[in-house]
């Protein structure tokens, strides 16, 4: 279920969506295409959950204090698909939420979000040793957010990879955060499969619970 549009104009310029999108974009190309040792930069930023419950860096090359892993972990990607479904995702959605929000309270909640979502995956797994990257968590805040706000627009979605539908985003956010439970619940105590779902979960419940304290 690939989310292509929706049909709701965004009555302000995405600007930190696009930023957003651009640095992203930006970190990933320098991460594999100029920096001499990519896995190595993967350590130095990515949160990895037993270094933030001991606070103490598990590999030497993490200079970072493994609070600030919580943001910088939140610009990194895996591989070009980890990437662009990512970035798919918040450009589908973001661009409403910023403007319903505004511009650097968008930001403080696109963060925020995220942050939340790397702790609820840290306490779903705190003797995980793999190292956790991308925007998911807050990516997933802010389709809480949209899932509240706009529950009646339409989303063109890529269904199966053979045809479109438009559905209702009640519909689809709906059967996102359902797979991700049913997907996440049986990884609980295993150290995961790779998929970080409950970062997916704690984003989405933050998203939705943040929206409704910060559109106040």
């Amino acid at each position: 279920m690939i989310p292509i549009r929706d049909d709701i104009r965004s009555r302000k310029f995405p600007l930190f969506t696009i930023l957003l999108i651009a640095v992203n974009i930006l970190i990933y190309i320098y991460q594999n295409l100029i920096y001499v040792e990519p896995e190595l930069f993967v350590w130095k930023y990515a949160l990895v959950a037993k270094s933030l419950i001991s606070f103490q860096p598990l590999n030497p090359v993490s200079t970072l204090p493994p609070p600030l892993t919580l943001i910088t972990s939140q610009f990194l990607h895996g591989d070009i698909f980890h990437l662009g479904s990512n970035m798919l995702f918040l450009w589908v959605f973001g661009d409403n939420i910023e403007a319903e929000l505004g511009y650097f309270k968008y930001l403080g909640f696109y963060l925020t979000c995220g942050i939340i979502s790397g702790i609820v995956q840290v306490i779903a797994f705190p003797g995980s040793t793999i190292p956790m990257v991308g925007a998911s968590g807050a990516i997933s805040g802010i389709m809480g957010a949209y899932l509240l706000r706009f529950p009646k627009a339409r989303v063109v979605t890529w269904l199966f990879f053979i045809f479109f539908v438009r559905l209702p985003a009640v519909v689809y956010l709906g059967l996102w955060i359902i797979f991700q439970i049913v997907a996440g619940v049986p990884t609980y105590g295993n150290d995961g499969d790779g998929v970080a779902y409950f970062a997916h979960i704690g984003g989405f419940i933050a998203g939705m619970v943040l929206f409704k304290v910060w559109k106040k």
